[in-house]
């Protein structure tokens, strides 16, 4: 049982998604053991995935994108969650670093980075959370600060996704430390830089097999042309108009996700025997597999609703998260069911189930937590007259 057609899709993406589900079927899946125990992806993963054009597939192919739209970044998301894998940070990569070099970057920065996001050949991250700080990005401690032609870096970042094998980061970082919002801009940092140091991988309660780990700067000396766009103080600019896009990413990977879960427990119910019948058979067990594939569908319904507004450059703040925060309640509840009608199978890490259920536990914390998505709803919220 697979999702409803969305309206968004078309013939060139429906072509895509073969190849999508292709590459994670046979990449990907039988990899997913191995990803968590090294606490990260290989190496060829990215590559591969480089050469199948599968990389930044929403950049223009001036910049060697795939030329394609964000529905395209949808379609990988959805494959990759069909599979059960949340070890490769593609989405982040392609959907959000990518994204802030060509919205921002001057033309040199993206004819640098852009073709190596695209190939492969270069892994990107964001640092924006510090051990200090979580959503309050006005009250960062990272500094950037001008030194004749270059900026000195100083700080640590946290929660960093693709952080152990990033070849560059864009560093959210105060170039003027006496002003909030004012003050904050994005520096471009490669990670071969003196004074670059990569902490531990984290051990996090699922998502395992994703390097999400701490990064170090001490004294390191960039370019002043690696500040992002060549402007100061932008930065928080930056990250609030891109953020809508990020929390639709998180959507759109719990949307597939209910729809995976729903899959693997009508497998499962239909095979498993108790008492001499399907465990499909009890009523208790059909009234929660109905539960599920019903908020499966108004998730898939409003998910579908804001990639409609998104490819036509019309969602909004306060919609992009409600999507994030609508799509992550529901995938963590309709998950938990699936879990309890699995039994005590549904409790070992070996089943995808398990896996699906720890890994979702984040989806309401990154991107901006449930409560943060709540206070930007009801900023947003007026009176009728």
């Amino acid at each position: 049982m697979r999702r409803p057609a969305s309206p968004w899709m078309d013939e060139d993406l429906e072509s895509f998604r073969d190849l999508a589900r292709t590459f994670c079927e046979k990449e990907i899946k039988p990899n997913i053991e191995r990803y968590i125990a090294n606490k990260q992806v290989d190496r060829e993963l990215w590559t591969r995935a480089g050469e199948l054009g599968l990389l930044c597939t929403s950049i223009p192919e001036e910049y060697g994108g795939g030329g394609g739209t964000f529905a395209h970044e949808a379609v990988l998301i959805e494959e990759q969650a069909y599979v059960g894998d949340s070890s490769w940070g593609a989405s982040l990569h392609s959907g959000i670093v990518a994204h802030y070099l060509l919205s921002y970057g001057t033309e040199e920065q993206k004819q640098h980075w852009l073709p190596r996001l695209a190939s492969g050949e270069a892994i990107g991250a964001i640092a924006m959370t510090e051990p200090g700080t979580g959503s309050d990005l006005q009250s960062i401690r990272t500094k950037a600060i001008r030194s004749g032609e270059e900026y000195v870096v100083n700080g640590a970042k946290t929660f960093i996704t693709n952080g152990a094998m990033a070849d560059v980061v864009l560093v959210v970082a105060k170039t003027d430390p006496s002003q909030a919002a004012s003050g904050v801009s994005i520096m471009i940092v490669e990670a071969d830089r003196e004074g670059f140091r990569r902490g531990r991988v984290l051990d996090k309660v699922g998502m395992k097999g994703q390097d999400t780990c701490e990064l170090f700067f001490d004294d390191v000396r960039i370019p002043a042309t690696n500040l992002l766009g060549n402007a100061e103080g932008q930065g928080f600019f930056q990250l609030m108009e891109q953020l809508p896009q990020e929390r639709l990413i998180v959507a759109v990977s719990c949307a597939a996700a209910i729809e995976g879960a729903l899959e693997l427990t009508l497998d499962y119910t239909n095979s498993r025997e108790a008492f001499g019948r399907p465990i499909y058979g009890f009523q208790n067990t059909k009234f929660k597999v109905a539960e599920v594939a019903t908020e499966a569908r108004v998730t898939r319904a409003f998910i579908d609703e804001c990639m409609v507004l998104h490819l036509k450059g019309e969602l909004d703040i306060p919609t992009a998260a409600m999507a994030k925060y609508w799509a992550s309640e529901r995938a963590m509840k309709s998950v938990d069911k699936c879990v309890q009608l699995h039994g005590g199978y549904g409790y070992m890490s070996e089943y995808p189930i398990a896996r699906a259920w720890s890994d979702l536990r984040v989806s309401q914390i990154y991107g901006g937590t449930t409560e943060i998505m709540k206070e930007i709803i009801a900023r947003f919220l007026q009176p009728s007259r």
